[in-house]
C-alpha cells in the first residue's frame, strides 16, 4: 500500500502568512519556509511582528475566512484519494487550517498548535514533534507503507528525502537548484503524472 503525503500551503492552499501580510501591510510576514530554512527563526520573527503590531489570532482567522483552496486543488486531491491513501503533513497550525480543510473535504492533517492567551494574543507555537514531516514519513515506513511525498519549500525537503519518492511542486528556483535530486513540476496535471511515475503500481490518469 502507498501513502501520498502532501504539504499544505503552496501546494493545496494559499500561503496564509503571505495573505495576512498583504492585508496588514507588514512586509516581514511575507517570508515563508521558501525563504528561511530555520523554522524556529521564522516563527520567532512572526510572533515578534504580531506583538509589535498588536495583532493576534482573531485577526489572522478573519483573513483565513476569506481564502479558498488554490485553483484545481480540490479536484487534484479527489483524484489522489481515488488512487492513494492521503495524509497532509504541514507546518501550519490547527487554529489556522480548519476552514480550508472543510473546503477540501477534511483530509487527514498532521500539523502544530498555537498557545493563545485570553485576549487572542499568540504567545507561543508548539511543534507536534521535532522534524515532524520526516518523522511522519519514517513512522509510515515502519508500518510497511510505501510513501510518495510532495512539497514546495525548504521545510519539505527532509520529508521528500525520507520518502520512497519525493516531488517538488511549484517550488521556487532556489529550492529547485539546491535539491536537483527531486523532479520539479508546476501544474496539477504534471503533479498527477509525477505521482503515477513514482508509484510502484500500474495506475492511470
Amino acid at each position: 500500500m502507498e501513502i501520498a503525503c502532501l504539504d499544505l500551503e503552496g501546494v493545496l492552499i494559499p500561503e496564509i502568512w503571505i495573505e495576512f501580510a498583504a492585508k496588514t501591510g507588514i512586509e516581514a510576514l511575507k517570508a515563508t519556509t521558501r525563504d528561511i530554512s530555520d523554522y524556529d527563526e521564522l516563527m520567532t520573527m512572526r510572533l515578534s511582528e504580531l506583538d509589535k503590531a498588536g495583532l493576534g489570532l482573531n485577526e489572522i482567522q478573519e483573513v483565513i475566512a476569506t481564502l479558498s483552496p488554490l485553483d484545481g486543488a480540490a479536484d487534484f486531491l479527489n483524484w489522489l484519494r481515488d488512487r492513494f491513501q492521503v495524509v497532509i503533513l504541514s507546518d501550519t497550525f490547527y487554529e489556522f487550517a480548519g476552514p480550508l480543510m472543510k473546503q477540501l473535504g477534511c483530509p487527514t492533517l498532521l500539523c502544530h498548535k498555537l498557545t493563545v492567551d485570553d485576549t487572542g494574543k499568540v504567545v507561543d507555537y508548539n511543534l507536534r514533534q521535532v522534524n515532524p514531516k520526516r518523522q511522519a514519513i519514517a513512522a509510515f515506513k515502519t508500518l510497511y507503507y510505501r510513501t510518495i511525498a510532495a512539497g514546495d519549500s525548504y521545510n519539505d525537503t527532509t520529508m521528500l528525502t525520507e520518502a520512497d519518492a519525493g516531488i517538488l511542486f511549484n517550488a521556487p528556483q532556489n529550492v529547485i537548484e539546491e535539491f536537483p535530486q527531486f523532479p520539479a513540476v508546476h501544474s496539477y496535471d504534471d503533479l498527477r503524472q509525477a505521482f503515477l511515475d513514482a508509484s510502484n503500481r500500474k495506475l492511470s490518469l
